[in-house]
């Protein structure tokens, strides 16, 4: 959908920069939060989505595997953990996932692996050397995407080895790149509120910007629908802009939509259909240096991850076979989603997929 200039009011100016590639402001993305016009941002988006990627829509056949959900810290949005010694608590061994691994290469051919889980006092870095040395061991190609910020943050503190030490020892295990989470929202005042006893937005900025040093890529994240504001949302995404301008090491922004059920925290908010939307038109508009902007389709359902296609979104994400972390929370979307039914989904909304993994790579087109 496209518009003449004059359709862009009160926007016009900020037309004349998308369409001059200009980078926005802050203020522009608050003004673009204040509007309700969803076509119009949509449309805006779409310029610059169309710009960087033409129709393509990127996915990858990948499994999630949440290694364990013991977990010392007790976010406020997470259904997922359990306090060492809890009921329901569980940790894989090495072994049980290097099988689960070789059976989805045999099963559904994935290409990547997304291993995430709680912070375990149990596990120490040798478990994790371990394991990608151990899933390399089963397929040299596979893209091994682990461990948040986070959970690299604790390792450190645990083993008494800096940030980097720990991402030298697992890149030297088979360690490809590292996922987006653990960011949440880095303004400190509303960070508290919802995960106090995380590490800060400047400690999770300060381990992503060591892994790009490093060599590896990661992705970057956004958790909204609770309590934050407009300006909020703003500043963070414009505080991993400022890194990337610095390191180019974010392949994708992920915004991810907080799902209330079973959460500490409760409904007192949780995103609809309406901001899904806003956030990810903003996103692209407000990202002029990240290539691709990932919806989760997991957290806003199939129907809603087609309509994202149309307001700046280029990559659905996978397969996410397996995934345990946002189901715990209430989402209702598909466990195992089949590669046949997520091109099917990018057909229909007018898009091309294209196989790839996270380092976006094509694999088949």
């Amino acid at each position: 959908m496209s518009f003449s200039r004059s359709a862009y009011e009160p926007f016009a100016d900020i037309y004349d920069k998308v369409q001059a590639g200009e980078r926005l402001s802050f203020e522009d993305g608050v003004r673009l939060y204040k509007s309700n016009n969803l076509p119009l941002l949509g449309s805006l988006a779409q310029m610059v989505r169309t710009r960087l990627n033409g129709k393509r829509v990127f996915y990858s056949i990948n499994l999630h595997m949440n290694h364990t959900n013991v977990c010392t810290l007790r976010c406020l949005f997470c259904a997922f953990s359990r306090r060492p010694g809890e009921e329901g608590g569980y940790t894989f061994s090495v072994q049980e996932i290097t099988d689960k691994v070789r059976k989805a290469i045999e099963a559904w051919q994935i290409n990547e692996v997304h291993i995430v889980g709680g912070h375990n006092p149990d596990l120490g870095l040798d478990y994790y050397t371990g394991l990608f040395s151990s899933i390399r061991s089963v397929s040299p190609s596979i893209y091994i995407k682990a461990l948040t910020a986070p959970e690299i943050d604790d390792l450190s503190k645990r083993t008494g080895l800096t940030p980097e030490n720990i991402l030298v020892e697992l890149k030297n295990a088979g360690l490809d790149g590292m996922p987006g989470g653990g960011a949440e929202i880095f303004s400190p005042v509303t960070r508290r509120k919802i995960c106090h006893e995380k590490i800060s937005g400047d400690e999770w900025l300060e381990i992503h910007k060591t892994a790009h040093r490093l060599g590896l890529r990661t992705n970057a994240t956004m958790l909204y629908g609770h309590v934050e504001t407009d300006e909020d949302r703003v500043d963070h995404v414009l505080r991993l802009r400022a890194l990337q301008d610095e390191t180019r090491g974010f392949y994708s922004f992920i915004p991810l939509a907080y799902n209330a059920e079973n959460t500490p925290m409760g409904r007192i908010g949780e995103a609809g259909g309406f901001l899904d939307l806003k956030v990810y038109a903003i996103s692209r508009l407000l990202f002029d240096n990240i290539p691709h902007i990932k919806a989760h389709w997991i957290t806003t359902g199939l129907k809603m991850g087609q309509v994202s296609l149309s307001f700046g979104i280029d990559d659905l994400g996978g397969t996410n076979l397996n995934e345990k972390i946002v189901h715990d929370a209430g989402s209702e979307t598909p466990l195992d989603l089949s590669r046949e039914e997520l091109e099917r989904l990018i057909r229909d909304a007018g898009y091309e997929p294209c196989l790839v993994d996270s380092s976006y790579q094509f694999v088949e087109v």
